[in-house]
């Protein structure tokens, strides 16, 4: 989800964003008690979306793995929760990060993470290092797709002998791949002398 455009559309300031951003998570985790409220909140998101001019099907590849994992919480909370109260949380789960990824799908990487290292310029005195900081974010946003595309190949390796790779041979050459890209990538690091 991180970097979803090559460069920042519209004119609001990144930092402004990113406060609208927590603003509008914290209103959602304290204020959508109700599946009206909630209605609500899927209304603004919406919305929202509309005006940042977000077509359809890119939101929905952006959102449609939560949108699974959340119908998954739901079933799993119906064995203990009223049907109302698990549908709310899944509801809150998929509003959390659409909220996320709307920063993230009309924000460049760069200048998400430039404005994230100004902010963190404050905790320099706290021993925080902005820049070590913004590295890590910005590392972990481009290892997402490249683990997505272990996982790709690894499918495309199963069809291409003439079958599917099980769970646990698939759970195996993700981990092994993944491992191999951090000690590629911690190697390069080191190279440059980011762990003095």
């Amino acid at each position: 989800m991180m970097g979803g455009t090559p460069r920042t559309v519209g004119r609001m300031p990144v930092g402004t964003r990113l406060a609208l951003m927590v603003v509008a998570e914290m209103l959602l985790v304290l204020g959508v008690r109700s599946l009206p409220a909630a209605a609500l909140a899927t209304g603004l998101v919406t919305g929202a979306y509309l005006i940042a001019r977000i077509p359809l099907a890119h939101a929905w590849r952006t959102l449609r793995g939560v949108v699974f994992i959340a119908a998954l919480v739901a079933t799993l909370q119906l064995v203990v929760l009223p049907w109302e109260r698990a549908l709310l949380i899944a509801v809150v789960m998929i509003l959390a990060v659409a909220i996320a990824a709307l920063v993230t799908l009309t924000t460049s990487t760069t200048d998400l993470l430039d404005a994230l290292e100004r902010a963190l310029q404050p905790m320099r005195p706290l021993g925080v290092d902005p820049e070590r900081v913004a590295l890590t974010i910005a590392l972990t946003a481009r290892t997402i797709p490249v683990i997505a595309g272990f996982g790709s190949r690894l499918r495309d390796s199963g069809r291409a002998r003439g079958g599917r790779v099980g769970v646990v041979p698939y759970a195996v050459g993700l981990v092994v791949l993944t491992l191999q890209h951090a000690e590629r990538v911690g190697e390069a690091l080191r190279a440059r002398g980011v762990d003095d």
